[in-house]
């Protein structure tokens, strides 16, 4: 198969040719048709995440179809399409598998981080955390649902019954959970970079009521906010956003260091949370969603051997919406 593999810390990925991958018990495995590109996997590559194994090949964001079934699965069958998210693999047995948290599992795998993703041609993944994609047929408007959508759910539920809803980094993610506040019947206040006229431009015309830098405010305080860009100055402005007894939501996995600010901020029973990861619930619910809401993602895609481009695109922040990865064979 042909992959683009991460070797060390902030190294450029290279294109390699490897033996194809065989699924064990309870796995499959699966030819990859398109691969989204999430900040994620620019953390990855730039080594800001812990306990990274190397050489490791990225990517979270699968769609694709099952080529081969390792033993024992019975849930899933050769060609059927499929889409693999973040989460690879939970334990089953820990406190929080027990107990409905599996996305807090003590001995979890991510797909792409601790175990190999769809930067590739083909990819294994547990059987267990592969959906069915009925319905869902663009193989490259799909995959960024796979997980800017499924961290957006999950963080749109943890915002609560917020009327007023701000949303801090309009890409992947939020241009995605834009349209599923919309049609909840909720007002969308987007946050971008100070002149960044292009997402402002886009969150209009998916219905914000609002559109500005970051560092501005709106004329009214907002219910909730939800925090997407991985800047931990973007948390103090948030709170400064949302009334008394509002909620700010940080949704990425990684986050610069939050700057201190004074306890007016948080005083007032505002509220300060993490999203940490997506439950298969999320996944089965969020899916369905989709589907209803009919969302459109506005995506750009590329060969898989412009992977290296497309990430440094990403961290100038030159894409707008998402950007999706295609085998190139």
């Amino acid at each position: 198969m042909h992959a683009m593999v991460l070797r060390k810390p902030g190294a450029s990925l290279s294109s390699e040719i490897l033996a194809d991958p065989e699924p064990g018990p309870g796995e499959i495995r699966v030819r990859v048709s398109a691969c989204g590109v999430c900040r994620t996997d620019l953390h990855l590559c730039d080594g800001e995440l812990s306990d990274i194994r190397y050489p490791i090949i990225p990517g979270h964001e699968i769609v694709g179809h099952v080529d081969l079934i390792g033993p024992g699965v019975t849930t899933h069958r050769p060609g059927e399409r499929v889409g693999i998210p973040w989460l690879g693999h939970t334990c089953g047995h820990c406190g929080f598998c027990t107990h409905g948290m599996e996305n807090l599992c003590d001995e979890p795998a991510f797909t792409g981080y601790t175990r190999n993703g769809g930067y590739a041609t083909l990819a294994i993944a547990d059987a267990r955390y592969a959906f069915p994609l009925e319905g869902l047929e663009d193989d490259i408007a799909t995959a960024p649902l796979l997980c800017a959508g499924l961290i957006g759910w999950r963080s749109l539920v943890m915002a609560g019954d917020a009327q007023r809803l701000g949303i801090y980094g309009f890409g992947a993610a939020g241009h995605i959970v834009a349209q599923v506040a919309r049609w909840q019947g909720r007002q969308i206040y987007a946050f971008t970079r100070e002149h960044d006229r292009a997402a402002q431009d886009l969150a209009h015309e998916l219905g914000a009521t609002w559109a500005g830098g970051s560092e501005q405010r709106p004329d009214v305080a907002l219910d909730a906010a939800i925090i997407y860009a991985p800047a931990g100055e973007l948390v103090p402005a948030a709170l400064r956003a949302v009334r008394k007894g509002g909620r700010v939501v940080c949704a990425g996995i990684h986050m610069s260091d939050i700057p201190s600010f004074p306890y007016s901020l948080l005083w007032g029973e505002r509220h300060l949370v993490s999203v940490a990861n997506l439950t298969r619930q999320d996944g089965l619910d969020f899916l369905r969603i989709a589907r209803e809401v009919r969302i459109h993602t506005h995506t750009t895609p590329y060969p898989l051997s412009d992977a290296n481009h497309v990430l440094a695109r990403l961290k100038r922040g030159d894409i707008l919406g998402a950007a999706v990865l295609v085998p190139d064979v």
